[in-house]
């Protein structure tokens, strides 16, 4: 599959559900309204479609939320999705999740197949912890963790770096994931959905933190791709990686290889843009999967060549309206 813009596209992120256990405030409201569970895909049909676009040249399957892991039943997914793996047809499948459910999912997420993980976490600090994710339970979390390592899990923990928030715990997030051999990315904050509060007082531009935390540690640049985003550098104290994800200082749509599936069976070509193709109609419509692979090549053709994110004073309105939850994080 070809964008118009010349770019492969080899990377599906898929979203098993628009719930999630926590409420962090960049990217819920708290009182969220939640899909009727009747509107979603299930399994079964998730399964088709992404193994039809793995037979279409997808080499990366990543499955979002939400929080994937309290879909229920979500492990059939993970082990009917391995078979492409034992195939060679699909070189990863991955996750990423908020570490909640991890301690009871991690050895079966590794017996499927599943060799690497992202855990989006905030702070290391309890309270802290609670507090932007507004119930979250942090020894909950680490104990998925501890089981993520048991399991011989790859780990990369995702950070979203928020000012006045936890720009505070940045260096001490570098050295405990070192000490863990996890890796490390930081992420700005995106204008995704109504959270109940101005981003204006959340955005911090990852340049700022790269100078600061240079300031104490030596990052080199390295070439490691991931096949996401992350611009990876090596932490010569920790000997661990360190990445950032700039949507707003730096975008990364030049080299985008990526598509999105919500849990209801629409593609958005871009998490920027609000184009949209409904790939759930061509998937009921027949029992063969000529009308959704005819479908999903007419997606791929109006893939965009960039987003438009603008976090700032003039433009304190969300650049698009869905939640992350809902396109898939």
């Amino acid at each position: 599959m070809i964008d118009p813009f010349g770019r492969s596209i080899s990377y599906l992120r898929v979203s098993v559900t628009d719930r999630c256990d926590l409420r962090c405030v960049y990217c819920m409201s708290e009182d969220m309204t939640f899909l009727p569970k009747k509107d979603l895909l299930t399994l079964e049909e998730l399964d088709r479609v992404c193994s039809a676009f793995v037979g279409l040249g997808v080499k990366k399957l990543r499955i979002t939320g939400g929080e994937p892991l309290v879909r229920k039943n979500v492990m059939t997914l993970f082990n009917n999705l391995g078979r492409h793996l034992k195939t060679g047809a699909l070189e990863e499948l991955t996750l990423t999740t908020n570490g909640t459910q991890l301690a009871q999912h991690a050895q079966h997420l590794k017996a499927a197949g599943v060799a690497r993980i992202n855990v989006s976490l905030d702070s290391l600090d309890a309270t802290r912890f609670t507090s932007i994710t507004r119930w979250g339970n942090h020894a909950e979390v680490m104990n998925g963790l501890n089981a993520a390592k048991d399991a011989g899990l790859k780990v990369k923990i995702n950070t979203v770096a928020l000012r006045g928030v936890n720009d505070d715990e940045f260096d001490d997030l570098v050295a405990w994931t070192g000490s863990n051999g996890f890796d490390l990315v930081f992420i700005e904050t995106m204008p995704m959905g109504d959270i109940g509060s101005d981003r204006t007082d959340q955005y911090l531009p990852l340049s700022m933190v790269r100078a600061r935390l240079g300031q104490r540690w030596t990052l080199s640049s390295i070439p490691d791709n991931t096949g996401g985003p992350a611009r990876y550098m090596r932490c010569a104290e920790t000997g661990g990686r360190v990445g950032f994800i700039t949507p707003m200082t730096h975008n990364f749509c030049e080299s985008c290889n990526r598509v999105r599936l919500t849990c209801t069976g629409q593609l958005y070509m871009c998490l920027g843009q609000d184009d949209v193709a409904d790939l759930r109609a061509p998937l009921r419509k027949s029992e063969s999967d000529a009308p959704l692979v005819a479908a999903i090549h007419e997606a791929i053709g109006r893939k965009p060549k960039g987003h438009d994110f603008v976090i700032d004073r003039r433009h304190n309105k969300p650049a698009v309206s869905r939640h992350m939850s809902v396109t898939g994080g």
